[in-house]
């Protein structure tokens, strides 16, 4: 039976369902109601396709013609005009169905492309380079696809392991072309630029040829090089780091204008000693708020960033801060967790 319910159409059942009440309204009322017998078209047009909508429709236009058998007393010509008006309002609904249908095909197509460009501008990271252990997460703020402005790289160059983590102004598929443009400077220069500080600059300098004059970047690019990392920052969060069960902000210095607006940023070295965990993080995970409109604790969960492994601990995260937000984000959220293995 559960099986069979399952298979229901529920805008078929609705409609049908309305027309019988409908029905069984008229056949015990005098008043006459052949014309709203269309609402059952009406309420399936919400839900279902086009033809099973017509299907109503044709069960309501029947009714209607069978409704002169306990209204004998309506004229003829009244009769079949109440008729005409139900037919012509089924077809209204028909046709309501047809739109959304082709609507919601064009949302859906729409979505696949989205969701197909920003898996090509964020692909998969590895789950280690060297002696860094990597895990990252994407979470959009548009409802209807995986799209956004964050965005996050690993490179494994030979001046250490490199990460860029970034948030475009703005968000859809304007923001995913920008970071497109920042992942592609990123990703020609990282391998060749042996200057943290200058493979900046010359991510903001594609930027600014890329970009309008109030479109920016935020971003800090790491390099993970033995026991240290160095850290460059471009207007945007500093990372945490975990170690020992103790999380601190890992002081970055006066962070510079973001990308796209002359970014020349300085750079900052800190130890990365065995065990210690960094994550790496854009807004939405600090200005995410509940119902009352306060942001998310993220001092009351870093300390479980360092449990279990990378995958769990950003998996945690994210359930944390979906939980905490109702499922609700009001900004895009890119993540990167790297973890200092044994040297």
């Amino acid at each position: 039976m559960r099986a069979i319910w399952r298979r229901l159409d529920p805008g078929l059942v609705a409609g049908f369902g309305v027309l019988a009440v409908l029905v069984a309204l008229s056949m015990t009322t005098p008043v006459q109601l052949i014309a709203v017998f269309a609402s059952g078209a009406i309420v399936a047009s919400l839900v279902t396709t086009a033809r099973r909508t017509a299907y109503v429709a044709g069960a309501a236009v029947v009714c209607g013609l069978l409704a002169h058998l306990w209204h004998d007393d309506t004229g003829i010509v009244d009769w079949l005009a109440r008729v005409f008006l139900c037919a012509l309002l089924g077809l209204v609904g028909i046709q309501g169905a047809a739109l959304r249908e082709r609507r919601e095909g064009r949302l859906e197509r729409m979505t696949v492309i989205a969701e197909t460009a920003q898996r090509a501008v964020l692909r998969s990271i590895p789950t280690a380079i060297g002696s860094v252990g990597l895990s990252a997460r994407y979470v959009s703020a548009t409802a209807e696809a995986l799209v956004g402005g964050d965005l996050y790289e690993v490179a494994a160059t030979p001046y250490g392991v490199r990460v860029i983590v970034g948030d475009v102004r703005g968000k859809g598929l304007a923001a995913v072309q920008t970071a497109a443009a920042v992942l592609g400077a990123f990703r020609a220069a990282a391998f060749t630029e042996p200057d943290l500080a200058a493979l900046a600059r010359n991510i903001d300098e594609t930027l600014t040829r890329f970009v309008g004059e109030e479109e920016f970047v935020t971003a800090i690019v790491g390099e993970f090089h033995g026991n240290m990392v160095t850290l460059a920052n471009c207007g945007h969060h500093p990372p945490l780091l975990v170690h020992d069960e103790q999380v601190s902000e890992v002081d970055t210095g006066e962070p510079t204008v973001p990308l796209g607006m002359g970014s020349d940023p300085g750079l900052t070295e800190h130890p990365w000693p065995a065990g210690a965990r960094m994550l790496f993080y854009t807004d939405g995970l600090v200005e995410a708020r509940d119902k009352s409109g306060e942001f998310f604790p993220l001092d009351d969960y870093a300390p479980e960033i360092g449990e279990g492994t990378v995958e769990e601990a950003l998996d945690r995260l994210v359930e944390h801060l979906l939980a905490y937000a109702g499922n609700k984000m009001n900004d895009d959220l890119a993540l990167v967790l790297a973890e200092s293995e044994s040297h």
